[in-house]
């Protein structure tokens, strides 16, 4: 028994020798931050990270291969925690969901019928697919496998529906789907993305400056979710409700159902989610992105620099606005008038994007009061120019600068800061654009007793608003067509006394596409007047080049707009400096500036995260998908257009109360229901449409 037990002893001893030594031998060390690690993460072991679950995401981030975020469902707390662990700095970052682009479903016609495997990637393989649509949904729903996180649901109508609150951004319906319809994307992705021609875009869309997805917002009034149309306008535009007064609303000539019908009232259902912002008392909260640390000087507080500051500060930059003006607004505020665009409408706008974090310095003028070398000592990483177009062009003709004699800019200037100008009893505004119109509208509120447009060529060629034309002729102002200025005659004290001018016929067209006015002989006419506006258009004023040190190395075309690499890009002749809106263009339209404002933030953003600053290779800027263009548009019935209501001429004339009024709730659901809710290719037709 002795002997048994000093031999069990024995070998136990032995035993304990050669495991220390195998120990010694063969010991792999596991960092106990592993263990730590995991204890923090969710523990579903979903893989929706990327890694064979909690614990092989636990070794990815202590060898360096993850961020402390990696867990994709245990939230910023779990980030937090994981990053104490590793003793490293963890902010908060933006979550990644999914957005499915492509709305077509069962709508979408087919070029085949198939009957193989019920595969999305199957189908895919033949031909691209089935649908006529080449970036179609196919319907089958690969992608709704995928999720883990029952986010996914083919819809009634047979399209993915993202579950935004269970999505958790883990990209497998992404990686899946054979047709890019579903993206991963952040919310500043979303910001950055500009129109490319693979894109399911509806002609409107493709067509609006600011690119805004108008049918998605339509679609949201039509189920009354009138927040969900600001939240996405704001995706493109922060300026609705100046854009649902003044846009001349260029989408509205490729709607659709204007091809058959009337187009649909995209402008005022804008307004009128909009106005109902404004209205309830309360704003929408926008969402930004983190800070990043990096500061833009933004030089000018016209549409295009209030935008660009709106995107840099949803992005996380900071934005500083200098403008030359006492208040902000640029040409909004000075150059439209209050029966247009009332200021207290415009200043709710702005307020709500400085309430974003933008700083204001107002009253100081680039090169006077401040230039690139003193923004640079004050550590700006980067510079947006958004001078506008305040210079007025003159006639070039004798006797424009008499007494009674404006040019339009300056006259709305005027007036706008309050200003007592004399206003005469005949009065002419030379010129066929918006600022035209403003004027001779604006006289016969300031109580003119008969105001002209003198014009070279015919109604068909002005460029103004066609509503705008049309409301300055309800309120009496006479039009004078095919007349060409030549000679302002004054009396002996030098005061306007006639306007002589040549009556023109018209002949070839020009590089406008527009008819060439060609004066007919002998025709000399003589008008008698006491007050001249001249409103035949306006450029930039870059006098600032030459005052502000720094800027030695700034390319000014032969427009006075400043050069740009391109109008996609905006970024000047000097990296650090980009530019938008009426400086880089010339005078244009508000929304024109918005969009552009935007595009120059995705440039600035680039060039602040160290990225090339390019468009997308295959961006649809001011061109259309060719195959998304009908000329004839089946299904249709045709169903009245909501007119706009608008103050009574009698009353209107007398006052710069607004004159043009918001649709009322149930107008704005009637004129909702008559949008088709195009895509690139299918559209609803009304049977469908006016069933939803």
């Amino acid at each position: 028994m002795t002997v048994a037990i000093l031999f069990m002893l024995g070998l136990g001893a032995a035993c304990g020798v050669i495991l220390t030594i195998a120990a010694r031998v063969f010991y792999v060390y596991e960092d106990p931050r592993i263990s730590e690690v995991e204890a923090c993460l969710a523990g579903a072991n979903c893989g929706g990270c990327g890694y064979p679950g909690c614990s092989g995401a636990a070794v990815a981030v202590v060898a360096g291969k993850a961020p402390a975020s990696v867990c994709i469902i245990a939230g910023p707390e779990a980030a937090t925690q994981v990053g104490a662990v590793m003793g490293m700095a963890v902010s908060s970052v933006e979550p990644l969901r999914s957005l499915n682009m492509c709305l077509g479903g069962q709508r979408a016609t087919n070029q085949y019928h198939y009957l193989g495997v019920n595969s999305c990637r199957a189908v895919a393989t033949l031909y691209g697919g089935q649908r006529d649509c080449r970036v179609g949904c196919i319907g089958l729903g690969d992608c709704v496998k995928s999720c883990k996180f029952d986010a996914l649901a083919l819809g009634p109508d047979g399209y993915p529906v993202v579950d935004q609150i269970k999505c958790v951004g883990c990209g497998a319906c992404e990686k899946v789907c054979p047709k890019n319809i579903l993206n991963v994307r952040t919310m500043s992705h979303r910001l950055l993305h500009l129109n490319e021609e693979d894109d399911a875009l509806a002609p409107c869309r493709q067509t609006c400056p600011a690119e805004i997805d108008i049918p998605k917002y339509i679609a949201h009034i039509r189920m009354g979710d009138y927040d969900g149309a600001v939240h996405t306008i704001k995706e493109r535009n922060p300026l609705l409700l100046t854009c649902g007064r003044v846009c001349p609303h260029p989408c509205e000539d490729y709607c659709r159902r204007g091809v058959e019908d009337e187009a649909v009232s995209i402008n005022q259902l804008k307004r009128f989610v909009a106005d109902r912002e404004m209205n309830s008392g309360t704003r929408l909260p926008v969402r930004c992105a983190p800070e990043t640390g990096k500061k833009v000087a933004i030089i000018g507080a016209g549409p295009a620099g209030l935008s660009c500051a709106y995107f840099l500060r949803r992005l996380g930059h900071q934005a500083a606005i200098f403008e030359a003006m006492p208040e902000l607004g640029g040409m909004l505020r000075y150059g439209i008038p209050e029966y247009r665009l009332p200021k207290k409408v415009l200043d709710w706008e702005i307020e709500g994007i400085l309430n974003l974090g933008v700083e204001v310095k107002t009253s100081v003028r680039f090169g006077r009061d401040f230039d690139l070398d003193s923004l640079s000592q004050e550590a700006y990483d980067a510079v947006f120019l958004g001078v506008g177009a305040w210079k007025d062009y003159g006639l070039g003709v004798e006797g424009e600068n008499l007494s009674g004699c404006f040019t339009g800019i300056n006259f709305l200037i005027r007036i706008a800061t309050g200003e007592s100008v004399p206003v005469g009893k005949k009065c002419a505004v030379i010129g066929g654009g918006n600022t035209a119109i403003d004027c001779v509208r604006t006289l016969v509120r300031l109580g003119a007793e008969e105001v002209y447009i003198i014009y070279r060529r015919t109604r068909a060629e002005m460029p103004a608003n066609r509503v705008e034309i049309e409301a300055a002729g309800h309120e009496g102002v006479k039009f004078h067509f095919l007349a060409a200025p030549v000679k302002v005659i004054g009396d002996e004290n030098n005061k306007i006394t006639h306007l002589e001018y040549l009556k023109m016929e018209l002949g070839e067209p020009d590089a406008s596409g527009r008819r060439r006015p060609v004066p007919v002989e002998g025709s000399e006419t003589r008008i008698q007047l006491d007050m001249l506006i001249t409103a035949v258009g306006q450029g930039p004023d870059v006098s600032f080049v030459g005052e502000s040190k720094g800027l030695e190395d700034l390319k000014i075309t032969r427009w006075n707009t400043i050069e740009t690499e391109s109008l996609e890009t905006l970024q000047s002749s000097i990296p650090k400096i980009f530019t938008g809106g009426d400086s880089a263009t010339g005078a244009s339209l508000v929304v024109e500036a918005i969009g552009a404002g935007r595009r120059a933030a995705r440039s600035i953003h680039q060039y602040l995260t160290g990225q090339a600053v390019t468009a997308p290779e295959k961006s649809l800027f001011k061109k259309h998908i060719p195959e998304s263009i009908f000329k004839s548009v089946e299904g249709l019935q045709k169903i009245p257009r909501t007119k706009m209501p608008e103050l009574p001429v009698e009353v209107r004339t007398h006052s710069f109360a607004e004159t043009d009024l918001v649709i009322s709730k149930n107008e704005a659901a009637e004129e909702s229901q008559r949008c088709l809710f195009c895509c690139r290719l299918c559209y609803n037709k009304d049977k469908e449409s006016l069933a939803a």
